[in-house]
């Protein structure tokens, strides 16, 4: 009987997993199995797979063939890789110690590799956590400028409130200088009329003693007139 490692799916819609097993070859793929060997889940990142490493290992030794895609999950946990070494052990090219280490700094190796991407992921994870929060804050900033430049009135409008008052301030001293314009003139009246009252005051003055010097002259004559009759 052909027997095969493969998948077989599990979960909901959009979200799936899947049990590795080992399964005839005519069995559908979510039928009957022989065994389960682990399982796979892709939804995280990096990818989860939890396998049985010495019963995945004595199946693919017996001669059961893995899917392409358990294929490579074989490979990424290091199946193959120690079945590569324990033919090399048969064949006498190495000894199990120089196998074991070998596999050993493999391992170590795929952990390294492992830690630093998820370190990596991490990081990254934060990176973009930290610019969310920039652009969130100045999307605020910027909602809070439009509202505060929406409430605040246009320069134009400013300026045009502006202009009535500086126009009533300057209409004050106009009245002010206007008051005394006035009054200067009423005082140019009263001094001609003070002059015309004057003038025929002094006239008069003038004309009496022109009269008192006319009537010696009138009274003189008449003497020697009196003098000739007698």
């Amino acid at each position: 009987m052909a027997t095969k490692i493969r998948l077989q799916r599990h979960g909901k819609k959009g979200k799936p997993f899947y049990h590795i097993i080992v399964a005839d070859a005519r069995a559908p793929r979510d039928g009957r199995f022989i065994e389960r060997l682990g399982s796979y889940n892709p939804n995280t990142n990096p990818a989860t797979i939890d396998i049985n490493f010495d019963k995945t290992l004595d199946w693919v030794n017996n001669g059961a063939q893995p899917t392409d895609t358990c294929r490579a999950i074989l490979s990424y946990k290091g199946v193959l890789y120690k079945k590569h070494l324990q033919g090399g052990v048969q064949k006498g090219a190495l000894t199990q110690e120089q196998a074991e280490a070998k596999f050993q700094a493999w391992l170590d190796q795929k952990e390294g590799k492992i830690t630093g991407k998820k370190s990596g992921l991490v990081s990254a994870k934060e990176e973009a956590r930290k610019a969310a929060l920039a652009a969130e804050a100045k999307k605020k900033q910027d909602r809070a400028a439009a509202i505060a430049a929406k409430n605040t009135p246009p320069a134009e409008e400013v300026e045009e409130q502006e202009a009535p008052v500086a126009e009533t301030e300057l209409e004050a001293p106009v009245a002010e200088t206007e008051a005394p314009i006035a009054e200067a003139p009423a005082a140019e009246a009263e001094a001609p009329a003070a002059e015309t009252e004057a003038a025929p005051a002094a006239e008069a003055e003038t004309a009496a003693p022109e009269a008192e010097a006319s009537t010696p002259e009138a009274e003189t004559p008449a003497e020697p007139k009196a003098e000739s009759a007698e």
